[in-house]
Formats: C-alpha cells, sequence, structure tokens
C-alpha cells in the first residue's frame, strides 16, 4: 500500500481484512501490522509496534542468511502474532495456560499463531525471547530436513537471546537461567541427549536437557570448524546414522572427552557471534481496527485452538451474545458464524455467514466455515442425491474462497478432504494440492499424514517417509510424533499404514515461561551480505 494516499491506502487495508462497513466506524484499541512476513496485532503502541515488527523482519533475514537460504525470499504465508500486555490476553485465547507462561504457538488446522506478552510491561522478561525462541521452531519445521530433537531446541535457545538494533544483531547471548543449571545440578548424560526428546527423559534429567541442548549448540556455532563437524553430523543423522556414533565420527572425540571439552568451554568467557549487514526498514502498515476487536479479536482465536466439551455450549452462546451488539460487523458475523457453526446454534451461524459473504463476496474464512457446514451435511445426509447437492454447494463456496485466497492452507486442506473417497484419488492434481499445503503449513502434523498416506498410495516412499521425518524428531510432537515414527515404521517394512487417531492430529501446543535476565557477552563479527536486503 502505497504511504502517499493515507486515506486509500487504510481503506484498502481495511477492505482486505474485512473490516469496511457503511456506517462510521468507532476504533478499538487494537492495531494491525503487515509487513512482508508477518501479520503483528497489538493493543500498544503504534511505534513499539512497527518497531517490533522490523525486528522480526530482520531476524528473520538472519535466520536465512545463517541457514544459507536466499535472505530475500518470503514464506508462503505471512505468521500471525497477537501481542498482549497481561496474562488476562493469553487466557483469553488459552483458558488453561500455564501461571508463569508468558507467549504460546498455537499450530492447528484453523490457523497457525502465536500470542505473547508484549516487551515493557513488567511480566518476567516479557515475551520477546519466546517468540523468537518459537519463531525459530516456526522457521525450522518449514525446512525440509529432520534434524535431532536436542538440536531443534538448543537452535532455538541459541537465537532466542538475540539483540537486535538496526543492522547489528547479536547472537548467542549466553542466559543466565540456563547457565544456572549448568553450573548447579548434575548434567543429563550426553547419550541420553542425543538419543531422546525431552519428554522422554527422566524428570531429574529434564531440567538440563535445555541448558546442555544449548551449550552445545553454542559450542558447535562458536568456531567455523565446529560448525563444519556440526553440519557433517546433521547430515548423517538426517541419512538414518546413529546419533552418538555420528556425533563421535563427526567430533572425533568419545562422548566422555566431549562432556569435558563442553564442561571446559563453560568456564570460558562465552562469546557470541555479531552479523552485521544492510536491512533497510521494512514497509509495515498499520491500521487501527473497529471496536468489535475490543471483545471479539482474542476469543475469535480462541475459538480456533480447541475447546473442551464441556465449554462449547457456553462460549457458543457468549460469542453470539457479544456479536449481536456490533450488527453486520464483519468480525461480529465471523465470530457468530464460527462459533455458531461449531459450538452453538448452527442455523444462527449460518445465516451470519451467508450475510456476511453478502457484504463481502470474497471473505475467504466465512467461505471456507460455509464450505465445512455443507460437508458436515453431506456426511450425515441419508438420500445419495442430497449428499451429492451438499458436496456440489460446498465444492462452490471453496472453488470461491481458493480464487480470493491465494492458496491458503486451509482450503486447500478442505478441497483435498473433498476428494478423497474418490476412486481416482490421488491425482496429480491432488498431489499439487497438498504439496501446496504442506509448503504454507508445513507445522501441521495432519498435513504431513495425509500426504504422506497419499505418496504411499502411489508407491512414493522414500518421499513419503521424507515428509515425516521432521515430525518424528519435533520435541514438541507429542502424540503426532510417536504416530509418526509409526507411520515411518510401516512405510520402512512395505506394511500398510496405521490408522490415523485424533489424539494424533490434535495441535502441540508449545508454552514458553520467563527466564532470568541474560548477560552481554563478548562477540565475534559475521558480516551478511550486500543482498540481504534484496
Amino acid at each position: 500500500m502505497g504511504l502517499s494516499d493515507l486515506r486509500a491506502g487504510v481503506a484498502g487495508a481495511l477492505a482486505a481484512l474485512g473490516l469496511m462497513a457503511t456506517a462510521p466506524m468507532a476504533h478499538a484499541d487494537w492495531l494491525r501490522a503487515e509487513s512482508e512476513r508477518f501479520i503483528v496485532y497489538s493493543d500498544g503502541s503504534e511505534r513499539a509496534l512497527r518497531e517490533y515488527v522490523q525486528k522480526l523482519e530482520t531476524f528473520d533475514r538472519v535466520l536465512r542468511f545463517r541457514t544459507s537460504l536466499p535472505i530475500g525470499d518470503a514464506p508462503p504465508r505471512k505468521l500471525p502474532i497477537y501481542l498482549v500486555s497481561n496474562r488476562r490476553g493469553l487466557t483469553q485465547v488459552h483458558p488453561s495456560t500455564a501461571q508463569h507462561v508468558v507467549g504460546t504457538y498455537f499450530p492447528t488446522e484453523e490457523d497457525i499463531f502465536a500470542v505473547a506478552i508484549r516487551s515493557g510491561t513488567g511480566v518476567g522478561l516479557d515475551g520477546d525471547a519466546v517468540l523468537l525462541h518459537e519463531y525459530v521452531h516456526h522457521f525450522m519445521l518449514g525446512m525440509p530436513a529432520a534434524y535431532p530433537s536436542w538440536f531443534v531446541e538448543g537452535f532455538a535457545e541459541y537465537y532466542a537471546t538475540a539483540k537486535i538494533k538496526d543492522d547489528d544483531v547479536l547472537l548467542g547471548s549466553a542466559s543466565a537461567n540456563r547457565a544456572y543449571w549448568l553450573l548447579n545440578e548434575s548434567w543429563i548424560p550426553l547419550e541420553t541427549l542425543l538419543r531422546s526428546n525431552p519428554s522422554e527423559v527422566r524428570s531429574n534429567q529434564r531440567s538440563t536437557y535445555y541448558p546442555v541442548a544449548w551449550l552445545l549448540t553454542h559450542w558447535f556455532m562458536s568456531d567455523e570448524a565446529r560448525r563444519r563437524q556440526l553440519q557433517a553430523y546433521l547430515t548423517a543423522v538426517g541419512e538414518g546414522e546413529d546419533p552418538v556414533q555420528a556425533m563421535e565420527d563427526a567430533t572425533g572425540m568419545g562422548l566422555a572427552d566431549l562432556r569435558t571439552a563442553l564442561r571446559s568451554y563453560t568456564r570460558t568467557r562465552l562469546t557470541g557471534t555479531r552479523v552485521v549487514g544492510h536491512f533497510p526498514a521494512t514497509e509495515v502498515t498499520v491500521v487501527r481496527l473497529p471496536k468489535s476487536a475490543n471483545d471479539l479479536l482474542l476469543i475469535n482465536q480462541r475459538l480456533k485452538v480447541g475447546v473442551p466439551k464441556d465449554d462449547r455450549e457456553a462460549l457458543g452462546q457468549e460469542v453470539a451474545r457479544i456479536a449481536a451488539e456490533y450488527g453486520d460487523d464483519p468480525l461480529a458475523l465471523i465470530a457468530a458464524g464460527h462459533a455458531g457453526m461449531h459450538f452453538g446454534d448452527r442455523p444462527a451461524g449460518e445465516r451470519a455467514l451467508l450475510r456476511l459473504i453478502e457484504l463481502q463476496p470474497d471473505h475467504v474464512e466465512a467461505l471456507r466455515f460455509l464450505a465445512q457446514e455443507k460437508l458436515r451435511q453431506a456426511r450425515e445426509a441419508e438420500d445419495p442425491a442430497v449428499e451429492i447437492g451438499l458436496k456440489r454447494e460446498a465444492r462452490a463456496y471453496l472453488a470461491r474462497a481458493y480464487a480470493a485466497g491465494d492458496n491458503d492452507y486451509q482450503t486447500l486442506m478442505l478441497m483435498t478432504d473433498l476428494r478423497r473417497d474418490q476412486p481416482d484419488y490421488p491425482s496429480d492434481n491432488d498431489m499439487l494440492a497438498m504439496g501446496l499445503t504442506l509448503d504454507r503449513a508445513p507445522q501441521l502434523a495432519s498435513v504431513r499424514f495425509g500426504y504422506a498416506a497419499a505418496l504411499s498410495r502411489r508407491n512414493e516412499t522414500e518421499q513419503a517417509i521424507a515428509i515425516l521425518r521432521p515430525l518424528t524428531n519435533d520435541p514438541h510432537g507429542g502424540a503426532a510424533s510417536e504416530f509418526a515414527e509409526r507411520m515411518v515404521a510401516a512405510l520402512e517394512a512395505g506394511q500398510a499404514l496405521p490408522e490415523t487417531k485424533e489424539d494424533a492430529e490434535a495441535p502441540q501446543i508449545s508454552e514458553s515461561e520467563p527466564e532470568e535476565p541474560e548477560t552481554s557477552p563478548a562477540d565475534t563479527p559475521e558480516t551478511a551480505p550486500a543482498s540481504a536486503d534484496k
């Protein structure tokens, strides 16, 4: 959006958001900022929001530079982030958020987003380090490699303490919290670390899993020769070699000697790595949301992350009551439609969505919800002719959503679901749709499960296994990781795939707590290429 015409630019942004109204609009405390890679919502100041988004954009470019990815490439999907002022903002989205959590990452079929307490609120360190940690996880799941669990966490810990100031980024700042555990507690055995994810280790070892993973990552990252050793190790593990043997081969040390080297490393002044490059200001478009956002923005996200059965009816009624106060406001209509379809009065929910697409014919989310409802009705239809008609309606809604939504992953998932019972499934077009879905939502277990199963049906076993490998090593994968391991075992043995269960497809929500203030280590400079802004 051009800044030279502010009035037209704001109107265009509001129209894209589905927030245009014919009557004068009362504004909320909430702002929405959009950049090349992120969409960030905040009820704080506009200046702080713009600075925050710029830091996120710089952080992404540094990650790409350090992982040898094209710096100028933007992800296929922008990550939404919600910055809140206190714990109440977190619990509005996820009521069961633990007491000391300052940020949460939600990869769900209806949205992939993060919520965190913004900086300057006096809550622990604030949510900045949490968001950087979770963004690294989000970033790594978009890469094709299957990294071991300890490195997934160590890598995220290493980058979470990044200090970003304009074109100068300091990586690898030491954490006082991690240092405390390393200096005062018995370490998890390195063999256990290399072979396990955090949920698999004994509780008395879990407290040092993250600190030792961070230390081992920092040790590798602090020296160019060791970075090459790390790459050799990761390559070997990715090719299926034993993780302990791969570590000993890469470093030329047995685990006992490696442990001694790490102990010695803790007695040095741990240095960071300074990345200096030309990171020009990113264009950030900021609009103020309508007043309805104060009541409905966060609760609308709650609808997307899963609601316990006992709470659904009450939540549906609450959303319907709040939405009714705002009439034809688009945010109110989508919230009423969503809650009605899933948790309350289905006919009322359908009416709200139909009203919304009457006002905004290309409202992608409303079109998707209507398609979902028609598919639900089709599954329950007893008359085959009625079922066919309902599926035809669903297909029409999805065609409109696809045309308006730039290949958004939710629409693609529904289009694939609509095709699964067809005799020619999976066709070449089905495979293309699933590939696009994975490209846009590699963080979702259900996307990987469906795509791997389709590849298996086409006898593309190696590619199916490659799709599943990142999930098998996900330290937050839970039941989904276990199921992915069962799928891989079946594929390798040439056996029938296990049947997917609901708990395996459930979102693996990742929560993070604040740490103690970090130290300010010395640094080793590294210069990003001049093309960092291209």
